[in-house]
């Protein structure tokens, strides 16, 4: 048995076509940006370490890491060194950069890099150092402020 489609118009094809002009822009303005890769920040101790994913890349060749004006900065390009073919691709290409703002205390000593994995981490010694609480004294009615430890009078 055949199949005899009634229609002339194929109402599915129409809608890919759409869908196809409605992406064109946006996959335009992705080869443009590169890509962003995924990170995470965690703490360990009074350490921050910053996580980013970047496999596949040559990090001693394309990727840096800086420390500019309180801000951490991860940069770097993933590069399409394939020649020729078509294929469907899923990896994005292109520059990346991810910042993170640091504490105020933190220098450019106090921060270390190393890859393993397809993962940069990045390690801030001491982020969190200044961040335990601070017990402020309260003067009350004219008598002396009421240091920690001490009842009040």
């Amino acid at each position: 048995m055949s199949t005899v489609s009634l229609w002339r118009w194929d109402p599915f094809a129409e809608f890919e076509s759409l869908v196809r002009q409605t992406r064109a822009p946006y996959r335009a303005e992705a080869r443009e940006r590169g890509f962003v890769p995924a990170a995470e920040v965690t703490r360990e101790g009074h350490d921050a370490v910053v996580s980013v994913e970047l496999p596949g890349l040559d990090v001693e060749k394309d990727v840096a890491v800086e420390v500019d004006a309180g801000r951490l900065i991860v940069r770097g390009e993933r590069r399409d060194e394939r020649t020729g073919g078509r294929g469907r691709r899923e990896l994005r290409y292109g520059s990346f950069r991810r910042e993170f703002a640091l504490p105020d205390h933190v220098t450019p000593d106090a921060v270390s890099a190393d890859y393993d994995a397809g993962v940069l981490h990045v390690r801030v010694a001491g982020a969190f150092a200044e961040t335990e609480p601070h017990r402020v004294a309260i003067a009350t009615g004219g008598r002396p402020a009421v240091e920690k430890g001490e009842p009040a009078a």
